[in-house]
Parts: C-alpha cells; structure tokens; sequence
C-alpha cells in the first residue's frame, strides 16, 4: 500500500512551525512524567514528586545530548567530521536510542549520587516511562516516512517516500509495538506485582535489546554504514551488550531477591 499523505507541520504560526516529530517527543515525555508520578503511588517509593520533575528535566537533557553525539559517533562519524556544526541541528533529525540510553545512565548516576537516591530504584522507576517515549518516538518516525524497513512482499508493505517504487516492512511500526506498548505493559506488570528491587530495569535493557535485534532484520540498514561485521546492522551490534548485562542483571537480583 502506498504511505499515507501525513503533513509534517501540524501547523504553524508565522516562522513557527509546530511538527508532529517535535510533538511524538513532548507526548513522550509529559506521559513518562505521568506514568513515574503513578508508579511512586502504586509502590510507596521515598520519592517525592519534584524529585520527579527534576529527574525528568536532566533525563530530557540526558536523551537529546547522548542520543545526538550517539547518532554522530555511531552512525555517521565522517559527515559530522566534515560538518561539526551540523551535531547542534538536532531538528534535522538524527539520534541514536543506544546514545540517549548512555547519556540517561550518566545524568542519572551523577543526579542520585548528588540527591543520595539508590540509582537501582530510581533507574527501575525510569524504565518505567522509556516505553512511552519508544511508543510516540517509533509513531514521530512513521509519519517522517524515515527508518524504514527492508523490501517486503508482504500484504502490509508500505511504498515509503524516497523509499523507491518497491513496498518495504513497516519497521517502525514493528518497534512501536515491541519497545513500545508490548514493553510498556511488561514493565508496568512487573511494577504492579511488586518486582524485587533492580527486576525492572534489567527486564527493560534484555527485551529491549531482544526487540531491536530482531527487528534489525527486516529494518534497513543505514545507508552510509550498510552491514557491518558478519552481515550484522550497528543496531544489532549495539543491542547485544544490552542483551548480556540484561541477562546479567536478571540472574543477579533474581538471586538475590530470593536469598
């Protein structure tokens, strides 16, 4: 089928432009913000709500920096070398889900140390609100009609935008599903039976990362990098680190969970 005409503008005042990308992304955030605040009541956690706003406010920073020199270092190293200005034109698109995870990991680390918070609760709290942002995230790229998937005869192919003539995988709308809403349930049942303390954000990074892998396969690879070694995509070699500290994380609390 062909991609549905979706204006990227949602409107616009005078130079102004309001974008539906630019919205996935406040969605996203005012969603995870809710969703937190929600998970601190269900579970009675010692944090107070504008402890909230604040982890929110440097996570927001935590995502756009690491997620942009992501993008640069991972995906196109040599463009960025050549035009070292362009890295700060984040509304041209262009950042790396595994770059923002670093840069969230960062922020949080130096935002519980400075709060004495425990970084395993506050991080099982994050995770909590990630899919969300995945969901809105992976839909904002569906309408920009970019990352989209390999050549496709199935009956849901999508003839792409500058895509060429042949219909391709949907792949965003794979990720939406998977690291987004299916992973956004996962998280929030684990939350709701009272997973044991450090299950949650481990749980995130090994599906997460499962999720990616998989869906590498009928996703595109980046033009400017094709596939890298072994016929593997950068998407899958960046997800198996989080697949094995997933798993890691996972044996470890479990057991400690159950000492």
């Amino acid at each position: 089928m062909n991609f549905p005409h979706i204006d990227p503008v949602i409107f616009s005042l005078g130079p102004l432009a309001v974008r539906w990308y630019g919205m996935m992304y406040l969605l996203g955030f005012l969603g995870g913000y809710l969703m937190m605040c929600h998970i601190v009541r269900l579970r009675d956690m010692p944090i107070k709500k504008e402890v909230i706003s604040d982890l929110l406010f440097y996570a927001v920073l935590g995502v756009v920096f690491g997620g942009r020199l992501g993008y640069t270092l991972f995906y196109n190293t040599e463009y960025y070398l050549h035009h070292p200005l362009k890295i700060l034109f984040v509304w041209e698109g262009g950042m790396s889900f595994h770059g923002g995870l670093i840069g969230v990991f960062i922020v949080l680390l130096i935002f519980c140390r400075v709060r004495h918070l425990d970084l395993i609760l506050v991080a099982d709290l994050v995770v909590a609100a990630v899919p969300i942002g995945l969901f809105f995230g992976r839909i904002g790229n569906f309408i920009n009609s970019e990352l989209w998937g390999r050549v496709t005869d199935l009956p849901w192919g999508v003839v792409f935008p500058h895509g060429g003539p042949l219909p391709r995988h949907p792949s965003q709308l794979y990720e939406a599903g998977l690291e987004g809403l299916f992973l956004f349930v996962m998280i929030y049942l684990l939350h709701r039976n009272n997973a044991a303390r450090g299950i949650p954000v481990f749980s995130f990074l090994f599906m997460y990362g499962l999720f990616r892998f998989i869906i590498e396969f009928v996703r595109q690879p980046d033009e400017q990098l094709g596939f890298l070694w072994w016929g593997a995509t950068m998407g899958q070699l960046l997800s198996t680190p989080m697949i094995l500290i997933g798993l890691t994380g996972l044996v470890y609390f479990c057991k400690r969970g159950k000492s």
